[in-house]
């Protein structure tokens, strides 16, 4: 019961006051949500940020799987060093991490002198103001919570299981498409939600390596709320955005087991 309190106190009400502000100013109606889904700028800023998302996730995914599979394989001593400096990041202040990515990608930065010297480029490129550096910061940010869900549900496998297969005849790419792969897919799905989700909403990376190029909602709603001071508007955009992950939440539900995807055994 206290835990229901708090959860409905600082999560339920604020929610249901922005749900309601959303709907009733400046004036009663639906006509913030009109305007958003109306408006090619709106709407344009709503695709982009699911874009982002999906680019944030699928190159979180290619550096997660296989570093979450290493974490299984190395020895303990190993895994656990490994493990710290991937955890690092999230010990790390946020708006510290997204100006040392500035740092290193801007033109005259660590990245392009070094590709420079080596001779692989003759001008620098351009990896700020757009979905290249925006990618590049939160797939950084959004790694561990992937890694984290996923070695938990590799560390849950039976390797008797892979052992069987290869007796039954399967080579090592049968074992890994047929087998492997598709025991992980809880805590594939596991983390593409968790780290999917989280990108919805992030402003901060976004607005420093991305610039008004790559405005998401997250930016448009710290705008709105923040510099226009329209509470409504700003409020439609976020029920946008709870009700998608909501949505999204509720399918990964109906297709994986939550309990796998925890890494849990029944």
């Amino acid at each position: 019961m206290p835990a229901l309190l708090l959860l409905a106190l600082f999560f339920l009400v604020p929610v249901m006051l922005v749900l309601v502000r959303s709907v009733m100013e400046p004036e009663p109606g639906l006509g913030n949500y009109a305007e958003l889904l109306g408006s090619s700028a709106y709407r344009g800023i709503l695709v982009n940020t699911f874009v982002v998302s999906a680019v944030v996730t699928a190159v979180t995914l290619l550096l997660g799987f296989p570093l979450a599979w290493l974490l299984a394989l190395l020895p303990r001593g190993w895994s656990l060093v490994v493990l710290g400096i991937v955890l690092i990041s999230m010990w790390t202040n946020l708006l510290a991490r997204s100006f040392a990515w500035l740092v290193l990608l801007q033109q005259t930065g660590v990245i392009n002198r070094g590709l420079m010297a080596l001779g692989l480029i003759e001008t620098p490129l351009p990896l700020i103001n757009n979905l290249t550096g925006v990618t590049i910061g939160m797939s950084y940010i959004m790694l561990p919570y992937l890694v984290m869900p996923l070695l938990a549900t590799i560390q849950s496998l039976d390797p008797a299981v892979f052992r069987a297969s290869a007796l039954c005849g399967a080579n090592r790419w049968q074992v890994f498409w047929r087998v492997f792969l598709p025991s992980c897919m809880p805590g594939i799905a596991a983390g593409c939600l968790m780290v999917f989700v989280m990108s919805l909403g992030y402003f901060i990376t976004p607005a420093i390596l991305g610039g008004s190029s790559s405005m998401m909602v997250g930016q448009l709603i710290a705008q709105l709320i923040q510099s226009l001071l329209n509470w409504g508007l700003g409020g439609a955009a976020a029920v946008i955005l709870i009700v998608v992950t909501l949505a999204i939440y509720a399918l990964q539900l109906r297709l994986v087991d939550p309990f796998k995807a925890a890494g849990g055994r029944h």
